[in-house]
């Protein structure tokens, strides 16, 4: 027996070795800009606001956080599709979730997204709103029909039924012609440094927004002519804290979301957030998007313990009914929106007790 048991330990720590010394080649052969301990200087002088950086505006003062409408989100109930029918335009091919551009009977234009990533982005993105951060006009529509589909989609087609019929589909309301620009660096963001910017890195931490790459930030024209600074793609939310082989625990799982850590370090001045995390292990065979991810958890780390504290007063302003409504607003079950919303309160706690 002793000698089995020597001989499954030996084959352990056999394997183990080889795939440490796998790693070591990995991490000797990336470039120095995925280097995993590296992290930007976050203590750059704090700003009063992140209204006045030039004309680039990244957030605006909620005053109004206490009655905002969750349920709906930034484009409230006047801006939500007035139809369930819409006519395809054209199939959208970025990212990894299946999209397409529709529009309704008005000639508004939106962008339909199927799969795991429609509920959470819809949830997150009425956070980001209520803060006082730019979000998108994104509504949730459990069935919906869309006419003049093509015969043949290149993705999501399983999930196109008779006669156009989709279930469980995110609907943002596309912004006009001419009035998008690029994306936006979180390491070298002109808001980098305030409290504001550090704000919002604390709360994707809160949403466990672990897909926190540059082209998910977008810069686009609001009506009022201002250069707006917002993170877009929120889709991956509410599940994991880093990327997993089974993408369908990382986003809108209640079970991963709830038993996921938050805060892991805190000392006088900084706090450490858990997301994003630490992508596992199978990804370090494609070295680039293995050493991208972990470069990401900077994000996370050495928050001023301060605006990390701000961030959670400022979420305490919601109430108990606008937190569910968020969740509610998604499409999820009274399970899921108690569950979820619970595990939100919890953080807002944490985060105010700092």
């Amino acid at each position: 027996m002793a000698t089995v048991t020597f001989e499954r330990r030996s084959a352990f720590q056999t394997g183990i070795s080889k795939k440490l010394q796998i790693l070591t080649v990995l991490v000797a052969s990336v470039p120095g800009c995925y280097a995993a301990g590296k992290t930007t200087n976050n203590d750059a002088p704090a700003s009063a606001t992140a209204e006045t950086t030039g004309t680039a505006m990244l957030w605006r003062q909620p005053t109004d956080i206490a009655s905002r409408d969750l349920l709906n989100g930034a484009g409230g109930r006047a801006h939500a599709p007035k139809s369930t029918t819409f006519t395809f335009i054209k199939e959208d091919l970025d990212g990894t979730a299946p999209k397409f551009v529709v529009k309704d009977d008005d000639g508004v234009k939106w962008k339909v997204k199927l799969g795991a990533e429609a509920k959470p982005e819809t949830a997150a993105t009425r956070f980001l709103w209520a803060a006082g951060y730019f979000a998108d006009e994104d509504y949730f529509l459990p069935t919906l029909r869309i006419t003049e589909l093509p015969t043949r989609l290149h993705r999501g087609q399983k999930l196109v039924g008779p006669e156009g019929t989709i279930h469980n589909a995110r609907l943002k309301r596309e912004l006009p012609d001419g009035a998008k620009g690029g994306a936006w660096p979180w390491k070298h963001a002109p808001f980098a440094g305030t409290r504001e910017y550090n704000g919002l890195r604390v709360l994707m931490a809160v949403i466990n927004n672990w897909d926190l790459k540059d082209v998910n930030n977008g810069i686009y024209q609001n009506a009022d002519k201002e250069q707006v600074y917002a993170v877009h793609d929120v889709g991956a939310s509410f599940g994991t804290t880093g990327v997993v082989r089974n993408l369908n625990n990382a986003r809108g799982n209640l079970k991963a979301y709830d038993h996921s850590r938050f805060i892991t370090k805190t000392t006088s001045k900084k706090v450490n957030f858990a997301t994003p995390g630490r992508p596992t292990f199978w990804l370090v065979f494609n070295p680039p998007r293995y050493f991208m991810r972990l470069s990401l958890r900077s994000i996370g780390h050495n928050v001023p313990r301060a605006d990390a504290k701000w961030m959670g007063d400022l979420l305490g302003g919601l109430s108990p009914q606008q937190i569910r409504d968020a969740f509610r607003g998604a499409g999820y079950s009274p399970e899921e929106v108690e569950g979820f919303a619970r595990t939100v309160e919890g953080r807002i706690a944490a985060l105010r007790a700092l």
